[in-house]
């Protein structure tokens, strides 16, 4: 396996022969909660504005080679949405002291995530629809982390306020 294929298919998660989308997600999320235990959540973010940029030119070479654009193998720009979700809602967890918090972070980082790298609604869908190459690839999965950390905060900011009652 190539280096440009190893990246794209994160270390082969999308080569997973069922739901590679979620199995590259889940991978990133556990890679970047590992990450978290020896770096600082402003490293992370900078990983993750590296792998998102890198992650575009190098997805625009497979698509060159290859001839097929958003290839279900290519995972990358799952782990750098579900990265994105996971900064929202593990900081904003860190705020608050209810049971568990950290845990349904978590929980809520991975399945907000890919609600909205699923599903698509408005400009997640038109970028997966229209915007060509990389950036398209990328920009989808990029704006579905932003979507899921604005849902997780707003679920764990409502379980905040049913556990203060």
């Amino acid at each position: 396996m190539n280096l440009n294929r190893m990246f794209i298919t994160f270390f082969g998660a999308g080569l997973f022969p069922k739901a590679p989308g979620t199995a590259g997600s889940f991978a990133g999320l556990v890679v970047g909660l590992l990450l978290l235990e020896v770096v600082p959540m402003q490293t992370l973010f900078m990983l993750t504005l590296f792998v998102s940029i890198v992650g575009i030119f190098e997805i625009n070479k497979y698509e060159r080679a290859t001839g097929i654009h958003d290839d279900k193998q290519i995972v990358i720009d799952e782990v750098a949405g579900v990265w994105i979700t996971m900064m929202f809602a593990i900081s904003v967890a860190k705020t608050m002291s209810y049971p568990y918090v950290n845990e349904i972070a978590i929980v809520l980082s991975f399945a907000t995530f890919r609600l909205f790298d699923i599903w698509k609604p408005s400009t997640i869908g038109f970028i997966d629809r229209k915007v060509a190459g990389g950036l398209g690839v990328m920009g989808d999965d990029i704006l579905a982390g932003l979507a899921g950390g604005f849902l997780s905060i707003i679920i764990l900011m409502g379980l905040d306020r049913v556990f203060m009652l």
